[in-house]
């Protein structure tokens, strides 16, 4: 699975909204700046995340961003969807909705399997996770799994 930057951006930036706390607004161009993410990208992004509930907007002069929901209550996965779509697809068609033939034909499986093996991980870390460093076991499991850490090109 590749992580597009706009994935990236969008779940640090919600990190970063998380650890600044339910009752306090960050302005766009602070959220840019402590995560290095463009601006002008950045802005697109917390318009899906706000389409998405996820974020909500506050005006005036005192407004900015903040999280819509309590950070233990949206996952990485949350976000990911909110400005990516579904978690696996293939060819842009959901895994269980593909029809391969002859020698190929257990490909549907491998890909379901794929996008369970995401779920596992993405679904069951929340921002709040993310933010305290208290990362559920089954990403220290996989993550210490050997040859986790090293890039198979």
């Amino acid at each position: 699975m590749r992580i597009s930057a706009k994935a990236d951006y969008a779940v640090r930036a919600s990190a970063e909204l998380a650890a600044a706390g339910p009752s306090i607004t960050l302005k766009a161009e602070q959220l840019a700046h402590a995560q290095d993410i463009p601006l002008k990208f950045l802005l697109n992004i917390l318009v899906e995340l706000k389409h998405a509930g996820l974020v909500q907007s506050h005006r005036g002069s005192v407004g900015g961003y903040s999280l819509a929901k309590p950070s233990r209550s949206i996952t990485i996965a949350d976000v990911i969807r909110a400005v990516e779509g579904p978690l696996a697809t293939v060819q842009d068609i959901r895994p269980e909705n593909l029809r391969y033939h002859g020698s190929a034909a257990e490909l549907r499986a491998v890909w379901v399997a794929v996008r369970s093996s995401l779920r596992a991980i993405l679904e069951e870390v929340t921002l709040a996770d993310v933010v305290s460093g208290s990362l559920p076991g089954s990403v220290a499991t996989f993550a210490g799994r050997p040859g986790a850490w090293t890039s198979r090109d």
